[in-house]
């Protein structure tokens, strides 16, 4: 009795915030297809070819936000998909258009569909529908209707990668009575790192039901080759190249005007290297090519209009890296990368992906996000904290002068990576048992 008054409570104050955002998402809808895109299959409505492709087979629901998640998702999906055999069939949502095309791109358009909003009609169409075996969330995508429907249906709901940032805790404990109860509805969570099982019991987690793994983008592998990626190593001719990842903007500045701003001086010191940027949300490309028109006078392109290499008219000096799903592929072509999200408050992204490859990896103060993977990177002298455009500036001469140096940073780097990979395997194995016990 108690949680159908309080998710009848929880739909009311859905319901009602959707009303009252109305107005503006309206108007995003009008102005833009990104809001338009998939609003049928959020509201309940599944795709004829999903439906189609789930007739008849065992299904296990993955869903990943976004492009991040969907990456991380990447080999966890092959793996479970081999282990499972025939008959069963892994399908994927996501929330956003990005990790839509990504998705689509990776496991097939017929598996991919956006995740339904968390009202009862729209959330039990689907379950009614694809009747999976178990819903797996990649991090810390909880929704209570969700949970609910599929505990009375008898569905294990599984946390893969689970994470808890700072300030999601910091959140949490101030709301510990309501956040335990929704965590107690999770069959499984698998988590990151140590610290992140403790948060999640602290939260009010069942301590049997939480374990450390490790995490999967240790296991991410980019590409083996990516036609972009190529394209930028013969545009960028001889010249070094700097790769700024993932990079966004904050109140106080943006990180492509920083990487600008601290490439160019590099140039005095007679290194000439080309400068990659690669900002991390699609719908700020328009904005940072404009910075480019404005704050430049270097030829520059994007990526996304890249054809045969042009080096006959003279190398590039900038690219804007305006495609989705090629970043971590682009890495591999750096001499130095700086990973974004961490020069404005943001938490950071992974510096792994440049690991991987060999790179020297520079990250600003703000890596909350990924406080586990960077401790273990600088425990082994493989990583550079810059504080700010004039760290960023030395740091960057530094690695690009001493490449000695910059070579035994990155080796020691990508041993991190390799040293803490493994994690999508214990995964695996963890979701076989809730399907196949």
């Amino acid at each position: 009795m108690v949680q159908l008054v309080v998710m009848a409570l929880y739909s009311l104050l859905l319901m009602a915030a959707l009303v009252a955002g109305a107005p503006y998402w309206l108007a995003r809808m009008a102005n833009s297809g990104r809001y338009r895109a998939g609003l049928w299959q959020r509201l309940g409505r599944m795709p004829a070819q999903l439906r189609a492709a789930a007739a008849g087979r065992q299904v296990v629901w993955i869903h990943a936000v976004s492009v991040g998640e969907v990456l991380a998702a990447t080999r966890l999906v092959a793996e479970l998909e081999a282990a499972l055999g025939e008959g069963w069939i892994i399908v994927v949502s996501t929330t956003t258009a990005t990790g839509q095309a990504l998705a689509k791109q990776r496991f097939g358009a017929e598996c991919v569909f956006y995740y339904p909003l968390d009202f009862a009609w729209a959330v039990r169409a689907y379950l009614r529908a694809l009747r999976p075996r178990l819903l797996v969330l990649m991090e810390s995508e909880l929704w209570p209707r969700m949970l609910v429907e599929c505990g009375r249906r008898g569905i294990p709901v599984a946390v893969v990668n689970a994470r808890v940032s700072d300030r999601s805790f910091a959140r949490g404990m101030r709301l510990r009575a309501v956040w335990g109860h929704v965590l107690r509805m999770v069959t499984l969570f698998l988590a990151q790192s140590e610290e992140d099982a403790r948060r999640l019991v602290a939260l009010g987690a069942r301590p049997n039901a939480v374990r450390a793994i490790g995490n999967l983008k240790y296991d991410v592998r980019a590409p083996q080759a990516s036609r972009v990626a190529e394209w930028i190593r013969v545009e960028a001719g001889p010249r070094p190249v700097i790769v700024a990842g993932s990079t966004l903007g904050g109140e106080d500045g943006h990180e492509e005007e920083i990487a600008l701003a601290a490439w160019k001086r590099t140039l005095g010191t007679k290194l000439d290297p080309a400068l990659v940027l690669a900002p991390r949300h699609p719908e700020r490309f328009s904005g940072v090519e404009a910075v480019l028109a404005v704050l430049t006078h270097e030829r520059y392109a994007r990526a996304s209009d890249f054809g045969p290499p042009r080096s006959g008219n003279g190398f590039l000096d900038i690219i804007l890296l305006d495609t989705i799903g090629d970043l971590a592929a682009v890495y591999g072509v750096a001499d130095v990368a700086f990973v974004g999200g961490s020069l404005v408050p943001r938490g950071g992204h992974n510096p792994l992906e440049p690991a991987r490859f060999g790179v020297p990896v520079l990250m600003g103060p703000s890596y909350e996000n990924f406080r586990d993977i960077v401790a273990k990177m600088q425990a082994a002298d493989a990583i550079r904290i810059v504080k700010d455009k004039d760290d960023l500036e030395a740091a960057l001469i530094e690695l690009l002068t001493n490449r000695e140096a910059a070579r035994a940073m990155g080796e020691r780097g990508r041993k991190v990576f390799e040293a803490q990979s493994g994690a999508t395997g214990r995964a695996v194995e963890a979701l076989l048992r809730l399907v196949k016990p």
